[in-house]
Formats: C-alpha cells, structure tokens, sequence
C-alpha cells in the first residue's frame, strides 16, 4: 500500500474558534503519527471564517513541536503571495528546528479572493507569472552558499528542504516535471484536469538532483464511519461548506443535516458534485473499494487525505478507519 498522508485546514466549526481549531490540530497530528501516516500538511488560506492556517508556516513549527516523527509541512505556500527569500527563512528555520521533517509545498493561486490578495501582496506586479522563476529563487537559497555570495537565507542555506509544486491544472504538472520535482494534484476540490496532469506530469518528467522519476501525490476527501449512513451525513459539512463557498458567502465548518436537497438548487448540487468527486465517503467496506478504484485510475504514488468534519471526535474516527484500512492491506511488516 503507498503512503497516506494528512491535509489538515484547521476547520473552525461554527459556535468554535481559532484557538479550538489549533488543539484540534494538534490532536489530530499526534494521532495520525501514531497510526502510520507519513504527512501532515497544512494550506494556506486567508479571509475565510472556516479556516485557521492562515499563518501556515507558524501552524506547522506549533505542529512540529508537539509531534516527533511524522513529517509536517505546507500544502501549500501560495508562494505569489510572499517574497522568495522570507519563505525561505521560514521554512529553513522549521528545518533547523525539526531536521528532517519539514516539507514545503508550493502554489501559484493566492488562496484567496483579489480584494485580499491586494491587502497581502500591496504590489499584484508579484503574481502568478512569475511563479516559475519565484520557484528557482527560493530553490537557490536552499543550496549550499558560494563564495563571496552576498545574498543568503539563514537559516535556509544548504538545508535540504523537499519541495513540492501543487496544481489543480496543467500549469503545474508542466512546471514540476521541467524542474524534476514531485507533484501534488489538488483533485479533492478541482479534479476535472486530473488525469490530463498526470499523462503530463509523467510523460514529460526530467529527471534532476532532487528526484530520479516522476512521484505525483492526488488529494482525495475520506469520509469514513462506522456505518454508511453516518459518513453520508459527516460529508455534507463539506458539501454546504463548497456550496456557501461558491455563492460568494464563505463561513465556519456548519454542522451535518440529514439531507441535502433542501439546501441546493440541481444546478447547485450539480456544481458541487463535480467539484467532490473524488471523495471517498462509507463505511469500511466501501472506502476501501472506492480507494482501490481510485489509486487503480490514476496511478497515484502518495494520497492527501482530507476531511472536513464538524465533530473532532467523528473527524479523528474517520483518519483511524483509514488508517486500519490500510495497516490491513500492508500486511505483517
């Protein structure tokens, strides 16, 4: 069985807070490190109600800090949004702090709507076209320090920090086998381009200093209960969460509803199935055939899981039948 990790958003549920949020992570994480889980990553979102990873870099030194072997890091930095270099500091003085643990994803969106995208930039001259060469910027300031060099991260220098690039289009796909880098799909909320990303990835990959052949980790949504009926209603935080997204009016994680089909038009459900479809919601029987249909299509070499869930205790519940799901089909050792 491939390595699983964790997507964490640090989801402020309704009638909670930040604060909350934070515990819960940590909670979470300690968690997933003891039942197997090879990552922990955190993303990047600003001016949204439901979500507490704004200060990404921050919530993974918190998260580091109160684990010990499971690898933590961001899912990703929406690198348009910051200069190279301070990025750079961040994550060399995670790695400095936690060596060997520290993963740096990379996104070219901002991770928020345009209005905040001017109040975190100032200058939207530093956008998403200049992401590749921003890319090669901070991919300098990890090597090793020449002589007589007078620009240098510290920390950050010499670390060797994996990095990531994450894409929900081609874009992506194209820039990480250019560079020779591994490649995390974002098809657990904008899978229509998935499959085209990987024939791409893989197809045109050259291999470099950091990675010999093509690795592509896919983000997939599990929802996993002990019954079917209880996953079904676990998922529907998430689908009234895309679905407030998507009419502009952005809030915390709401509670789960028997039903959806007073809250969505069929244009509406319609929308938000698309964008869901790789979502794995059941019970342990139907998470692991869905899982399996999944990994069958795209070939993938890591899984992201996600999951948005209202209740802590329903949400570490769901990552610990996964996680038995899969120290099943590893077998003895």
């Amino acid at each position: 069985m491939i390595p699983f990790s964790v997507l964490d958003l640090a989801p402020i549920a309704e009638g909670s807070d930040a604060t909350q949020a934070f515990r819960n992570a940590v909670d979470l994480a300690r968690h997933a490190e003891r039942w197997g889980y090879r990552r922990y990553w955190l993303a990047e979102h600003h001016n949204m109600p439901g979500i507490a990873s704004a200060a990404t870099a921050v919530v993974i030194g918190h998260i580091a800090s109160a684990t010990s072997t499971i690898r933590v890091g961001a899912g990703g930095v929406m690198l348009p949004n910051h200069a190279p270099l301070v990025i750079a500091e961040q994550f060399g003085t995670l790695e400095a702090l936690h060596p060997g643990r520290i993963d740096l994803g990379l996104g070219r969106a901002p991770g928020t709507d345009m209005l905040t995208s001017r109040a975190l930039r100032r200058d939207l001259h530093s956008n998403a076209e200049n992401f590749p060469q921003d890319v090669l910027e901070l991919q300098a300031y990890f090597q090793p320090a020449e002589p007589g060099q007078k620009l240098r991260a510290v920390p950050g220098e010499g670390l060797k920090v994996p990095i990531w690039l994450l894409g929900s289009s081609l874009f992506g796909a194209q820039l990480a086998a250019a560079l020779g880098l591994p490649f995390a799909f974002a098809s657990h909320f904008a899978p229509d381009h998935l499959m085209q990303a990987l024939e791409v990835y893989r197809s045109r990959f050259k291999p470099s200093d950091t990675l010999e052949r093509p690795h592509a980790m896919i983000g997939v949504n599990v929802f996993a209960a002990d019954t079917q009926a209880e996953a079904e209603r676990l998922f529907t935080s998430l689908q009234q969460q895309f679905l407030n997204l998507r009419r502009g009016t952005p809030g915390r994680l709401p509670p789960p509803v028997d039903s959806m089909e007073e809250h969505w038009s069929p244009q509406e459900r319609a929308m938000v199935e698309r964008a869901l479809a790789y979502a794995v919601v059941g019970d342990r029987t139907a998470v692991c055939a869905r899982l399996d249909a999944i990994l069958a299509q795209t070939g993938a070499d890591e899984v992201m899981a996600t999951a948005q869930i209202f209740d802590h205790a329903a949400r570490l519940r769901s990552f610990e039948v996964l996680a038995e799901i899969l120290a099943e089909n590893r077998g003895p050792g």
